[in-house]
C-alpha cells in the first residue's frame, strides 16, 4: 500500500468519525426535542443488534422517519468520501488545520455565549431580586422574565445564535478574558459581602457558571498548544518520531474513544445526563434570585466532548502526517 493510499484511508476514517458524531447530534435534537422516533426503534422493530422486539410494531409513517434519521449517517459518510476523492492532493496536515479551526470556532461560540448570557441573566436576576422588573416593565412581562421557559426560549437561545455569529467574525478564543471575569466576579462577591453586606444567589451562580466554562472549554485549546500536563518522565526524552507515535496512539486509543463515550452515553436518551437538564430547562434551586443557566452546565459536557473530539482528530492527523513523512526518508 502506497503512502498516498494510507493517507486517504486515514482521512476517510478521521472525517467519518467527526461527521457521524455531528449526524448523531442532529438526530439527538430531532429525537429529544421534536419527538422523532430515532434509529433505536428501527433496530428494535427488526430485532437488530440485540435490541428487544417492540410490543407493537411501528407504523409506516414512523418507520419512514426512522429510515430518514438512519439516512443522515449514510449521507454523512457519503459526503466524507466524496470530499476525500475531490481533494486527493490535500495532505493530513491541512486536514488537521481544518479540524483545529472547527474546534476553535466551537470554543469561541461557547465563550461568547457564556459571557453574553452570564451578563444578561445576572442583570435580569438582579432586577427581579430588587423588585425593579415591575417598575421598568408591566406585570405581564415581569412574570414572563421570571419564567424559565420564556427566558430560555426567547432570551437565551437568540443570544446563543448571536454568539455564534460573533464568534465567526472574531479570532480570539477569549480564555484570558474569561479568567479575568471569573476573578472579577469573585472579587465583587467579597467586596459586596464584607463591605456592603450585600450577597445574592445569582452572584455565586455566575462564578460557578464562568469557572466551569473556563475549565472545560479551554481543554481543546490547551491540547493543540501542548498546554496539558503530561504525567510521565519518558515523553520529553523521546525523538520527534516517537512523540508522533505516542500522540497518534494516545489520540486514537484514549482521547477519541473517551469523547465518543461522553457524547453517545451522555445523550443516549431523554433521561441521559446531558439531555435531561436541557429538556427540563433545569435552573438554580434559588428560583428567581438565582441565574437560569444551570441547564447549560450540562451542555458544557457536550461542548467539551465535541471540541475535544475534533481537536483529538486534528492531533491524530497532524502526528500521522509526521509519521508518514518520516517513513519517506
Amino acid at each position: 500500500m502506497t503512502l498516498n493510499n494510507k493517507s486517504q484511508i486515514i482521512r476517510i476514517i478521521s472525517y467519518s468519525v467527526v461527521a457521524i458524531t455531528f449526524a448523531f447530534l442532529i438526530n439527538n435534537i430531532l429525537t429529544c426535542w421534536y419527538d422523532w422516533p430515532g434509529i433505536k426503534k428501527l433496530y428494535a422493530n427488526y430485532e437488530l443488534f440485540g435490541f428487544k422486539k417492540l410490543n407493537k410494531p411501528l407504523d409506516s409513517s414512523t418507520i419512514m422517519f426512522c429510515y430518514l434519521q438512519f439516512l443522515f449517517y449514510i449521507i454523512s459518510i457519503a459526503a466524507v468520501i466524496s470530499y476525500i476523492f475531490k481533494t486527493p492532493e490535500q495532505n493530513l496536515n491541512k486536514d488537521s488545520e481544518i479540524f483545529a479551526s472547527l474546534s476553535a470556532y466551537i470554543i469561541r461560540s461557547a465563550f461568547w455565549a457564556v459571557f453574553i448570557l452570564g451578563v444578561v441573566d445576572i442583570i435580569i436576576s438582579f432586577l427581579a431580586v430588587e423588585r425593579l422588573l415591575e417598575v421598568i416593565f408591566n406585570e405581564k412581562i415581569k412574570f414572563k422574565l421570571i419564567s424559565a421557559e420564556f427566558r430560555i426560549s426567547f432570551i437565551h437561545f437568540p443570544l446563543i445564535i448571536v454568539s455564534m455569529v460573533v464568534a465567526y467574525f472574531t479570532r480570539t478564543t477569549g480564555f484570558i478574558w474569561l479568567a479575568v471575569l471569573v476573578v472579577f466576579s469573585e472579587f465583587s462577591i467579597v467586596v459586596s459581602r464584607f463591605i456592603f453586606y450585600y450577597e445574592q444567589a445569582f452572584m455565586g451562580d455566575l462564578v460557578r457558571f464562568w469557572y466551569a466554562a473556563l475549565f472545560l472549554f479551554a481543554s481543546s485549546y490547551a491540547l493543540i498548544h501542548e498546554g496539558h500536563v503530561r504525567v510521565d518522565v519518558l515523553y520529553t526524552s523521546f525523538s520527534e518520531s516517537k512523540k508522533a507515535w505516542t500522540n497518534t496512539i494516545g489520540s486514537s486509543i484514549f482521547g477519541i474513544p473517551l469523547c465518543l463515550c461522553i457524547i453517545f452515553l451522555g445523550m443516549s436518551s431523554k433521561a441521559s445526563i446531558i439531555n435531561s437538564p436541557l429538556l427540563a430547562f433545569e435552573v438554580t434551586q434559588q428560583g428567581s434570585s438565582g441565574l437560569y443557566l444551570k441547564y447549560l452546565m450540562a451542555a458544557y459536557l457536550a461542548i467539551f466532548a465535541v471540541s475535544m473530539l475534533t481537536q483529538f482528530t486534528s492531533y491524530f492527523m497532524s502526528n500521522t502526517y509526521k509519521i508518514l513523512e518520516n517513513s519517506k526518508s
